[in-house]
């Protein structure tokens, strides 16, 4: 059989968004595709608040997933802002995941969601799959249910259970998303897994950490700048460190108090964590100097917004 028999496959590349309401798994999604630590995860809602990118590269097909915040009803400016950033991401890419926690029920959330993704298909013919998240949480008569309001929902290309905590069918999550992207060469060289700046994932990682284990209003009230990055000067040659210097602002002094712990017990316990993830990204030692800030109210106010980076 001569080459030219060898029916090989049109190679696909393009950009898929996951969307879904807060805490909807989205997160855990993007790395369980990925295969590598590219967005943040948290318990809390509301914990991703740029999109990430990240890159599945397979033989015939590279995947550029997009994370998005939670679309949700939003109370402050920032969370106006958020919503926005979901609306322009969306009208940017080839194909959306709707992913959905088998663990709620179908809601007026994913109803408001489901809503904009039909617009969406009117407009711009965007393909959307819907995915079930979550699948691990339920018994199987509980999933069938979920699946079958899935459908009842809107149109969608296809409907996939997944759970990425476990890694079941997150390869068929994988495969429904590609075969709906354009023919394209590759995007990114085979060994990018993500394309967001390194200031980006360090200030992501101390967030993460501190939203460890807090009270439910913490996760909204919580910005984190990294304000430089800078060698230590006298070093030997084979043992260099970085000096990593972050700040991380909260809007009430009592916030200030949770985020530090009782003798700063919580913010060593943030940086010991923090530093571990800064460390494997960056891959040499690091020394994180860490401070608590407050700015009043900066979820609702434009200067402030814009200083903390929205």
């Amino acid at each position: 059989m001569s080459e030219q028999d060898v029916d090989v496959p049109e190679f696909r590349a393009g950009f898929a968004c996951l969307v879904g309401r807060p805490n909807a798994g989205k997160s855990t999604l993007t790395n369980a595709l990925v295969g590598d630590k590219v967005a943040i995860t948290s318990s809390k809602p509301q914990t991703t608040r740029h999109t990430i990118r990240g890159i599945r590269t397979a033989e015939h097909s590279q995947l550029v997933l997009v994370d998005t915040p939670g679309l949700h009803k939003p109370r402050t400016l920032l969370g106006q802002r958020l919503n926005d950033l979901v609306r322009e991401t969306l009208l940017d890419v080839d194909v959306v995941g709707f992913c959905l926690p088998a663990d709620q029920r179908v809601g007026p959330g994913d109803t408001f969601i489901a809503t904009e993704l039909a617009d969406l298909r009117r407009a711009r013919r965007t393909p959307v799959v819907a995915i079930a998240t979550k699948s691990d949480l339920v018994d199987k008569q509980r999933l069938a249910e979920h699946l079958l309001a899935i459908d009842r929902l809107g149109e969608w290309d296809s409907i996939v259970p997944c759970s990425a905590t476990r890694g079941d069918q997150v390869d068929v999550v994988a495969d429904e998303l590609t075969r709906l992207l354009p023919p394209s060469p590759k995007l990114y060289p085979d060994d990018v897994v993500t394309d967001e700046p390194e200031i980006v994932m360090i200030a992501e990682l101390v967030r993460e950490a501190a939203l460890e284990g807090v009270r439910d209003e913490l996760p909204h009230s919580l910005a984190v700048v990294v304000e430089e990055i800078v060698p230590r000067e006298d070093r030997p040659e084979d043992s260099p460190l970085l000096d990593v210097r972050v700040n991380v602002f909260v809007e009430r002094d009592s916030q200030k108090a949770i985020v530090i712990g009782k003798g700063g017990s919580r913010l060593r316990d943030v940086g010991s964590r923090a530093r571990a993830g800064i460390e494997a990204l960056l891959g040499q030692r690091v020394f994180l100097d860490l401070h608590v800030k407050v700015a009043k109210d900066w979820q609702r106010d434009p200067k402030q917004l814009r200083r903390l980076g929205f």
